[in-house]
């Protein structure tokens, strides 16, 4: 039985083409991640505060390859799309912006972000969060975003304000972290 109501995006939207390196405010570039990458992620991944928020950790520069090569996957299969933000000039990363949960046929994604420690209080994040809002409503074509983050996580909650990432609710005991179940604030934006 036919649908209704045609996909937003039709699949092969990202598989088709390269993932794009996006310019970003603050002297910031989003660029793909490479494998000489790995040990800024194994670094970002032992802070104590990357490890609060995240589920994962990293116990080797060698299982991080492997994220990266997951990551590459990811986007030819058009499930996520993972950026390093880095600094224009040296190519330093600086932290990571990444859509994910990416659903073409609804026009739909999720917005995820970290900073390396010493790139906080730099507006890092919310820089890679504009720009890559912007690529993603007017390059690839997507409807809404949401971003969720713990309701403990201020640091989150202040990037999604500062980038027109409106609140929309309280999820309860929504997601599982190491010291239990917590409250989610649900921020979107849709494209206008």
């Amino acid at each position: 039985m036919p649908f209704k109501i045609s996909n937003v995006i039709e699949p092969g939207a990202l598989a088709g083409r390269d993932q794009p390196t996006l310019p970003a405010p603050g002297g910031l570039l989003l660029r793909p991640w490479a494998a000489k990458d790995a040990p800024a992620v194994y670094e970002a991944f032992q802070d104590p505060v990357i490890q609060r928020w995240h589920a994962r950790v990293a116990d080797s520069e060698n299982e991080v390859r492997g994220w990266l090569e997951d990551w590459r996957t990811e986007y030819a299969e058009e499930t996520s799309a993972q950026w390093a933000a880095v600094d224009a000039d040296t190519d330093e990363v600086l932290g990571r912006v990444a859509l994910r949960m990416i659903n073409l046929a609804d026009g739909q994604a999720e917005m995820a972000y970290w900073t390396m420690p010493r790139a906080r209080g730099r507006g890092v994040a919310t820089h890679a969060v504009t720009a890559l809002t912007s690529w993603a409503f007017d390059g690839l074509g997507l409807h809404r975003l949401e971003l969720r983050h713990s309701t403990h996580n201020e640091a989150s909650c202040r990037v999604a304000v500062r980038t027109g990432y409106a609140p929309e609710g309280t999820q309860r005991s929504a997601v599982l972290h190491e010291d239990g179940w917590h409250d989610m604030h649900l921020h979107a934006r849709i494209r206008a």
